[in-house]
């Protein structure tokens, strides 16, 4: 059975971010995610979640200065306690909000820095991360993202973070895949699941182009939504897009295809 987790960065945002969490309730959503969770208490969001009846599955590890255009920190060679502040913050969270699985983005390689230093230093800090979460009972997960969207970031392909996963030698590892992301950079994302998908934990989604709900793009995902189910996918999928015309107008596309 699919199971389809409100965005509450990308959706809902006509809201205040807390009051979105009772938007998505009301439009039938049982589960949420979110980029950060940090500008509030944990107990504020525990506490919306509570009244709602709904799951956190998922939010990212801090990610540095989001406002000055900062997507990570994982590869910044200069900001490895930084970094590891931010797992031991992101860990605190997810305590309180009862969520088992965290995102790292690990960021656009500050000029100046080597590709090899930067790998090197994403796989020591991801492999600190990964140590600590599972210590906690938590999931840490890597996400490709193109780079179109945003130029410069480290990791833009499969490929690449099943071998950043392999490189750390931890078992508490996986991936992000979102759909949209890997459209444009890649294509071929049924074969690419099932390929990898003991290595999938998480799924997000949305159409290209324009990054907008499906139905209003190229992706086909009359196929995609019934080949998960085929192959056995029983993770959650982050509506991560921007509604073409409000959230709540733009949700018809959940029954089009059945779900």
């Amino acid at each position: 059975m699919t199971k389809l987790a409100a965005n509450l960065t990308m959706l809902f945002t006509e809201l205040s971010f807390l009051d979105r969490f009772d938007a998505a309730a009301k439009a039938g959503f049982k589960g949420v995610e979110f980029l950060f969770p940090y500008a509030f208490r944990a107990e504020q969001i525990a506490d919306k979640l509570a009244t709602n009846g709904l799951e956190l599955v998922l939010h990212n590890l801090p990610a540095g200065n989001w406002e000055a255009g900062e997507r990570g920190i994982a590869c910044h060679p200069d900001r490895v306690s930084e970094f590891q502040q931010g797992v031991d913050d992101a860990i605190r969270y997810a305590k309180v909000l009862n969520v088992k699985q965290l995102n790292c983005l690990v960021g656009i390689v500050p000029a100046g820095v080597s590709a090899e230093l930067a790998r090197a230093t994403v796989v020591g800090n991801l492999k600190f991360a990964a140590d600590k979460l599972q210590a906690a009972g938590i999931r840490l997960l890597i996400e490709p993202i193109n780079s179109f969207d945003i130029p410069g970031f480290f990791l833009t392909g499969t490929r690449q973070a099943l071998d950043l996963i392999k490189a750390t030698g931890s078992s508490n590892l996986f991936v992000q895949y979102d759909i949209y992301h890997m459209q444009r950079m890649e294509g071929e994302l049924a074969n690419t699941i099932k390929a990898n998908l003991a290595q999938i934990k998480h799924v997000q989604l949305a159409d290209n182009p324009g990054r907008f709900e499906p139905g209003t793009g190229e992706i086909n995902y009359h196929y995609l939504f019934k080949f998960l189910e085929e192959i056995g996918y029983d993770g959650w999928i982050g509506c991560e897009y921007k509604p073409k015309a409000g959230t709540v107008d733009g949700l018809g596309w959940r029954a089009a295809y059945g779900l």
